[in-house]
């Protein structure tokens, strides 16, 4: 384990108030790793104009300097927006990052899409508070990636900040309706505000199917951005497990 400190940089969208403590709780269970946060303002999600404005690149770019003068050793966007923009707004996003830093990033979805792949995820589960037809463009790109979707829940919010309110139960329960009418390869909670990233041992455990949080995958692409093993973070599922 590295002696020196791990900075982690997170982007954060504004009205979010689960992934902050959930992130940092994943930092401490890594060991030498610590969490710092930038906001930019999100308060819908829709596919109306004004809520898919909010994801102007000069916006989260304005965020990322500030995590730039605390000097992290990574950036990641703790968001799952590209899953309804399209992947390759993260691709594009982390490049303009860097160029921007000269600081390594990732994101939610780039890092959930690559533990699909090193899981060989062909059948998916997806449990979200979005509204249906934000739920149906996340399904429509990720069956032009080849994977489909086998069950999913959605809660038909679109208040930002009421998705922390989901109660934790709720989403425990929305999980196995998806796993056993959908028979996955793995389930995801598809948003960084939901409370769902410390029910990965109860779930796998219970049903034997990975969960693979939103929240967590960003801190596992974090982790292995900036040279360090995920599965130094121990009783938070087995995808960081996944080298």
């Amino acid at each position: 384990m590295p002696a020196t400190t791990t900075c982690l940089g997170v982007l954060t969208p504004s009205s979010n108030t689960a992934l902050e403590p959930l992130t940092s709780a994943l930092a401490q269970s890594a060991g030498h790793c610590s969490a710092h946060f930038s906001r930019f303002k999100v308060t819908e999600i829709s596919l109306a104009e004004g809520a898919l404005n909010q994801f102007d690149d000069s916006k989260i770019l304005a965020a990322a300097e500030l995590l730039a003068d605390a000097k992290v050793d990574v950036i990641g966007w703790s968001g799952t927006a590209a899953g309804w923009r399209g992947f390759d707004t993260d691709l594009k996003l982390c490049e303009r990052i860097q160029e921007r830093t000269g600081i390594k990033a990732t994101t939610a979805i780039l890092a959930l899409n690559e533990l699909m792949q090193k899981l060989a995820v062909k059948k998916l589960a997806i449990v979200s508070p979005y509204t249906a037809d934000v739920q149906q463009c996340i399904m429509n790109n990720y069956r032009a990636a080849g994977v489909d979707t086998t069950a999913e829940r959605h809660l038909d919010i679109s208040v930002n900040h009421s998705f922390a309110l989901v109660r934790p139960e709720q989403l425990l329960d929305l999980i196995g309706e998806v796993i056993e009418e959908g028979k996955p390869d793995a389930v995801v909670t598809y948003c960084t505000n939901l409370h769902a990233a410390q029910l990965a041992v109860e779930v796998e455990s219970r049903w034997g199917v990975p969960l693979l949080d939103t929240v967590s995958t960003t801190v596992w692409g974090m982790l292995r951005a900036a040279g360090r093993d995920p599965s130094a973070v121990q009783g938070w599922g087995r995808l960081f497990n996944v080298a």
